[in-house]
């Protein structure tokens, strides 16, 4: 019987060292499985990244032929808007000039209108 009880004991033995080879195994096999998941997400970001960029730069290509063209006709208009401005600048200056002058040295002295004529003796 003892020999039957050790056997029992050493099948039990045998038994738990194959579980625990078995929970490593499995934990072995979760780490790589998590392992190969990070790796995998990785890859799957870094195509995402690359097809947003291709993405954009696209946007961005097509949209910038738009943009020059906005520019060149806001500095066309700007351009002509200057050459109106230089114009009447030019057309009006003489003019201007004179009324200032005539202004400044045609001088008529007058009683201010508010200043009153007062009669007989000035009092303070």
């Amino acid at each position: 019987m003892a020999a039957q009880h050790s056997q029992g004991i050493q099948t039990l033995l045998e038994a738990e060292k194959e579980a625990a080879k078995i929970v490593q195994q499995a934990r072995q096999y979760r780490l790589q499985r998590l392992k190969d998941a990070r790796t995998e997400a990785s890859r799957e970001i870094e195509e995402y990244r690359q097809a947003k960029d291709a993405e954009f730069k696209s946007f961005e290509a097509s949209h910038a032929g738009v943009t020059s063209n906005a520019q060149a006709a806001v500095d066309k208009e700007t351009e002509s808007k200057l050459q109106a401005i230089t114009d009447a600048y030019e057309a009006n200056k003489d003019a201007v000039v004179k009324k200032l002058l005539d202004r400044v040295l045609l001088v008529k002295p007058e009683l201010h209108r508010n200043l009153r004529k007062v009669g007989g003796a000035e009092s303070q």
